[in-house]
């Protein structure tokens, strides 16, 4: 029977350490502790310093992989519940059910995770530079082939998304009396 087991990341790292234990993780498709080496340097070094480059490329790379490897479940796992019920073996579609649930629950929380990163540590620590950055990379975007375009696009969405919401949020905060 195999067992897992959690890894403890450290508290008293460098920053670099946590990078270098990231890139490690990556080149072991260790993903799951890729995000937690990120998160931890996050958590250090955030919204006191902004993330480089190098840092939020690591970030994005850990949570695509752990949130590709789950969709990737989902969609098997719900592939397989539509074949037990057009065979209509009941039995099977409360257990195919139960464990769909189970992965989406893993999803919703890893999901969870990386909003809560960037609502406490991230989204504090951003400049204007963001908003200039973000424009540039939208004119990139029609230099791209078919399948970046569409990553990059829904990625692009949701950080529009955010930095309005941010942006607001610091505008109602400065009009407040």
């Amino acid at each position: 029977m195999a067992t897992t087991t959690t890894t403890t990341i450290p508290d008293n790292l460098t920053r670099d350490q946590y990078v270098y234990l990231a890139k490690l993780a990556e080149q072991a498709e260790r993903y799951e502790e890729m995000v937690k080496f990120m998160e931890k340097l996050v958590t250090i070094t955030t919204p006191a310093s902004e993330l480089t480059v190098e840092e939020r490329n690591l970030l994005s790379v850990a949570y695509k992989n752990v949130i590709g490897s789950l969709r990737a479940a989902w969609r098997i796992v719900s592939s397989i519940e539509q074949k037990e019920e057009s065979r209509k073996n009941e039995e099977h579609v409360m257990l195919v059910k139960d464990y769909r649930s189970k992965v989406e629950n893993e999803l919703s929380d890893v999901c969870d995770g990386i909003l809560k990163l960037m609502d406490s540590n991230l989204l504090p620590s951003a400049s204007s530079g963001e908003s200039k950055a973000f424009e540039e990379a939208i004119a990139e975007l029609d230099t791209l082939g078919e399948d970046s375009y569409k990553d990059s696009t829904l990625i692009m969405q949701l950080l529009r998304d955010n930095l309005t919401l941010w942006t607001s949020d610091a505008q109602d905060q400065l009009d407040e009396p």
